[in-house]
């Protein structure tokens, strides 16, 4: 009987010992459940060939077709990846709406003895429970905004979070970029995937516990923040980190390493600015950087750049700001930074009191 899912937090509770995507492999790069692998019954090809005889031709003959592809596939699944599944294992399969394809590849598993289950609904019905979840995010969800001016080290703080007891959602390292020009971390998920990403973060949330996310625009590289994610934390209070310029300068330098290490990247980036910089200025920019003045370039970068635009961001807030003395970018003082936005993520939202 095809397993029915009602939240996203059902799936872990299963416990299957692997989820299979029978999807084409174009479907499953868009995004797939959590963990899932990738097992398809007929590739990209094999599917638009299906569909096209199923509408040019007949329904029959595109199930004959697709029968037979779909039971060469599965052979070589059966021979490769499956091959040294023991006698119990339980997987869950799934494809677009829970049809044909899991169906047929979940009867051959059955057939030979493992307790198989398919997902009812297929992808589509996970899909409605990722967008169900992104729109209904609760008034009572506890934010704290880590905001503070670029360089200031709010991602590496993040990360310290959870060892001082605090949840964070990381929406850079889920979208797979750090949020500005020079940012890209290498390709993005596409946006079904990010948005899986997310979802399944704030499902794993405690709602009885604050939670610390990193001031982002509405967008993080080319990925948008849900609307109702995105509200929620404008509405939030800030705890925002005041680090000196050269103390940014050469956290940057180091947190950027993947950057600066490839002039031509650094460079082509550079040129980007020139719709909101004088070339004169961009000119002396990529000076810096073929010299490899690269602590003096992040410098000048956020001086006459990115601080700017946060200043005139910050004029428009409307929450509760708290600024918080950041001397020190090194480990050791991120350490004992993250304590202190521990204790004043705590004091904004204590353990137990009502929002």
């Amino acid at each position: 009987m095809p397993v029915t899912l009602t939240s996203l937090s059902d799936l872990a509770r299963h416990r299957f010992d692997d989820i299979i995507d029978v999807r084409a492999p174009a479907e499953y790069a868009e995004d797939h459940l959590p963990g899932a692998i990738s097992l398809p019954v007929l590739d990209d090809a094999e599917r638009a060939r299906v569909g096209t005889i199923y509408k040019q031709v007949s329904p029959f003959t595109a199930r004959k077709v697709g029968g037979a592809l779909v039971a060469q596939n599965a052979a070589r699944h059966l021979q490769g990846p499956l091959a040294d599944k023991p006698g119990g294992w339980r997987p869950l399969v799934y494809c677009w709406r829970g049809g044909q394809r899991s169906g047929s590849f979940a009867s051959i598993l059955a057939q030979i003895g493992w307790r198989v289950e398919t997902l009812a609904g297929g992808y589509k019905a996970w899909r409605a429970l990722v967008m169900a979840a992104l729109s209904d995010i609760p008034a009572t969800l506890r934010i704290v905004l880590l905001d503070g001016n670029t360089g200031s080290a709010k991602t590496d703080l993040l990360a310290r979070l959870p060892a001082h007891g605090i949840q964070m959602i990381d929406l850079e390292s889920l979208a797979n970029h750090r949020g500005s020009l020079f940012g890209a971390l290498g390709p993005q998920p596409a946006p079904r995937g990010f948005e899986t990403r997310l979802a399944m973060a704030l499902a794993a949330l405690d709602p009885a516990r604050p939670v610390v996310i990193e001031a982002e625009s509405a967008k993080v590289g080319d990925r948008i923040l849900p609307p109702a994610l995105w509200q929620a934390m404008c509405r939030a209070p800030r705890l925002a980190l005041d680090a000196p310029l050269p103390e940014r300068a050469a956290y940057l330098a180091r947190a950027y390493a993947d950057v600066v290490a490839d002039p031509a990247r650094l460079l082509a980036t550079l040129d980007r600015l020139r719709p909101y910089q004088p070339a004169d200025r961009i000119a002396e920019w990529q000076a810096l950087a073929g010299a490899g003045a690269h602590e003096a370039l992040a410098a000048a970068l956020m001086e006459h750049h990115y601080d700017p635009r946060y200043r005139k961001h910050r004029a428009r807030v409307t929450v509760p700001v708290t600024d918080l003395h950041a001397p020190d970018l090194g480990p050791t003082g991120l350490d004992a930074l993250a304590a202190t936005i521990a204790a004043e993520t705590r004091r904004i939202h204590p353990t137990g009191a009502t929002s």
